[in-house]
C-alpha cells in the first residue's frame, strides 16, 4: 500500500503576499496578475500597522472554503529594503533565511533557499541572508545593530508581520525584499529616487515566482533511503587529509577532487588543502594527496622521480580492482573494464594495465571486441557502476565470449548496491526523489537512474537550491537519499527547506546497516 499522502479533492492553497505600501503592493499585483488563488495585501508602513496584519493574519478563517483546517495558506512579505552588506546594488533581491526583529529575536525562514533558487533561475540577481526589521529605517544605532547581529538588509516590517504565523504554527511564510540603495550611502539623496525605481521594477517581476512557491507549498510526507551519504571509503579519504593538514605546517596538495563532492572540496579548501589536477602545479618535495578515485601506475611513478611526498587515499575497493587488472593482465587476458570513460576511476584502472585493457561502456561496445584469444577474456568493473547498467553489458559478454572471467568478488562496492537498494525501496511510494549529490558523482547518478527506472521522476541537486518548485508542486510524498560522497548535513538541509512548504512528516526506510571501517595509510596514522 503507498504511503503517500493523500489531498484529492482539496481546493489549492490561498497565497497572500503583505506589501506594505501602496507601489509595492502595485507592483507585485501587476506581477502576479493571471494568477489565480493569490491576495495581495497592503498592510501599511511600521510596526503597528504590521502588528495589526499579524493579528489579522492570526485570527482569519480559511481563505479557501473547504481546505482543511490544519493546512493554512502560504504568506509571502514583499517589499523593497535598505541595504547593509557591500555589494547589495538596487534593483537586487533579498531573500531572508531569518528574521531579525527590534529585540535581537529572530524568526527562521527555512524554505529562503527554494524561494532564492528559482529567482535566479528567471534572472534575478538574488542575496540569501538575515533580514533585520528596525523601527526607523533612519536610525543610525538601530541599523549598525542589526548589522551587527548579521543582517544584511533591513526593513520596518518583516519582524511584525511574520508574526501571524503564531496562531497557524505550520503555516509556510517567506520574505523577499528588493533593495533600493547602497549601503555605503546616506538613504536621503537623490540616487535614492533612482534605486527605488528599479527595486520596484524587480519587485513587480517576482509575481510568477511567488506564484511558482505558493504552489508548491502543502503539507508532504519525506521517505529517507537508508543508508545514504558518506562511504567507509569516502570518510577514509576525507579524515586522510584532515590529519594531513593537520600535520603539516607547509601546503597540502590534492590531486583530483578527493572525493566528487563540491561540499567537501570547498570545506577542505577552506582547511588549506590546495586541489590541482596535475602534479605538474605541485612543487617538487611538497606534499600530495592522491584521491579516492586511484591513480594510474605512471602518476605515482612521477611523484617518485620529483620526491613528493605521497598518501595514498585510494578507496581499498578501487584498489582491489586495480590488483585484478594487474593479475589478469599478468596471466595474458584481454581485460574489459566495464565504465564510464572520463571518470577517474576508471582512467586509474586502465592505467594499471593499458596494453591489455580495453574500456567497455555498452553492449555495442562488447560486440566490437577483437581479442587475440576468445579464450582469455575477463571483465570488470568500475566500483560506482549501477547492478542493473553493468548486468546487461555482463550478460553480454558472456554470451559472445562464454568463458571470460570476472573478479573474484563483486567489483560494484557494497555502499553503491546498499544506495541503489534503498532507493528502489522509497521509489515506488514517492511522487519524486531527490538525490543529494555533485554533477560529477557517478555514483549518486545511478540512483538517479535507478529510481527513473523505478517509474518515479528523480533529481540530481548539489544546493538545495537546485530544487525547482515545479518539481514538487502537488508532490505529497518525497524521498530523498544522498550519494556516497554527499555529506549527510545535504540531506538534513533538504528537509530543513521542505519544512517551510509545509509541515513534513519524516520516515527512514532502511535496507542495510554499514559497519565498514577501513585502516589508514600509515603516513597518516599518528597524525
Amino acid at each position: 500500500m503507498s504511503s503517500k499522502l493523500s489531498h484529492e479533492g482539496a481546493a489549492p492553497a490561498r497565497l497572500t503576499v503583505c506589501a506594505p505600501l501602496r507601489l509595492e503592493a502595485r507592483a507585485i499585483r501587476r506581477g502576479l496578475r493571471g494568477s489565480a488563488g493569490a491576495e495581495v495585501r497592503r498592510t501599511g508602513m511600521g510596526a503597528r500597522r504590521s502588528a495589526a496584519q499579524a493579528q489579522r493574519l492570526a485570527d482569519e478563517g480559511l481563505a479557501v472554503q473547504g481546505l482543511n483546517v490544519e493546512w493554512p495558506g502560504p504568506v509571502a512579505v514583499a517589499g523593497t529594503c535598505g541595504a547593509l552588506a557591500p555589494g547589495l546594488r538596487p534593483g537586487d533581491l533579498v531573500v531572508a533565511t531569518e528574521v531579525i526583529g527590534p529585540g535581537g529575536d529572530s524568526i527562521g525562514c527555512p524554505a529562503a533557499p527554494l524561494l532564492a533558487g528559482e529567482l535566479r533561475r528567471a534572472g534575478f540577481t538574488v542575496h540569501e541572508g538575515p533580514l533585520g526589521t528596525v523601527t526607523r529605517l533612519m536610525d543610525r544605532a538601530q541599523r549598525d545593530r542589526a548589522a551587527a547581529a548579521g543582517a544584511i538588509a533591513v526593513d520596518m516590517e518583516s519582524a511584525f508581520l511574520l508574526a501571524g504565523r503564531a496562531g497557524r504554527p505550520g503555516r509556510p511564510a517567506i520574505v523577499v525584499r528588493a533593495v533600493s540603495d547602497h549601503a555605503s550611502q546616506p538613504l536621503l539623496r537623490p540616487s535614492t529616487i533612482t534605486g527605488g525605481i528599479a527595486a520596484l521594477r524587480a519587485l513587480g517581476r517576482t509575481g510568477p515566482v511567488l506564484a511558482r512557491w505558493a504552489a508548491a507549498t502543502q503539507p508532504r510526507q519525506v521517505l529517507l533511503a537508508g543508508p545514504r551519504s558518506f562511504c567507509a571509503g569516502v570518510e577514509r579519504a576525507i579524515e586522510i587529509v584532515e590529519r594531513a593538514l593537520g600535520s603539516s605546517t607547509a601546503p597540502v596538495y590534492v590531486r583530483k577532487q578527493i572525493v566528487h563532492n563540491t561540499h567537501v572540496v570547498s570545506g577542505l579548501e577552506q582547511r588549506g588543502a590546495v586541489f590541482v589536477d596535475e602534479l605538474s602545479e605541485v612543487p617538487d618535495g611538497a606534499t600530495v594527496v592522491f584521491s579516492a578515485h586511484g591513480v594510474a601506475p605512471s602518476v605515482r611513478a612521477e611523484a617518485s622521480r620529483r620526491s613528493l611526498d605521497t598518501v595514498d587515499a585510494t578507496c581499498p575497493l578501487v584498489a582491489k580492482v586495480h590488483a585484478e587488472a594487474r593479475r589478469f593482465a599478468t596471466d595474458g587476458y584481454l581485460v574489459a573494464l566495464i565504465g564510464h570513460a572520463g571518470h577517474e576511476e576508471v582512467d586509474g584502472t586502465l592505467g594499471e594495465a593499458p596494453g591489455a585493457m580495453t574500456l567497455v561502456q555498452s553492449v555495442e561496445d562488447v560486440a566490437a571486441l577483437e581479442p587475440a584469444d576468445p579464450a582469455k577474456v575477463a571483465y570488470l568493473m568500475q566500483t560506482t557502476l549501477s547492478a542493473d547498467e553493468a548486468g546487461v553489458i555482463v550478460d553480454a559478454l558472456l554470451e559472445r565470449f562464454p568463458g571470460a572471467r570476472g573478479p573474484g568478488s563483486d567489483d560494484i562496492c557494497y555502499a553503491t548496491t546498499n544506495r541503489q537498494q534503498a532507493v528502489r525501496a522509497i521509489a515506488g511510494d514517492a511522487d519524486v526523489v531527490l538525490v543529494a549529490g555533485s554533477a560529477n558523482s557517478s555514483n549518486s547518478k545511478r540512483l538517479v537512474e535507478t529510481a527513473e527506472r523505478a517509474g518515479t521522476p528523480a533529481y540530481l541537486i548539489d544546493h538545495t537550491g537546485d530544487i525547482e518548485l515545479d518539481w514538487l508542486t502537488g508532490a505529497s510524498t518525497v524521498g530523498i537519499t544522498a550519494g556516497a560522497s554527499a555529506p549527510p548535513a545535504a540531506v538534513s538541509q533538504i528537509v530543513a527547506a521542505l519544512s517551510g512548504l509545509g509541515s513534513v512528516e519524516v520516515s527512514e526506510r532502511v535496507v542495510a546497516t554499514e559497519s565498514i571501517r577501513f585502516g589508514l595509510p600509515k603516513e597518516v596514522r599518528q597524525a
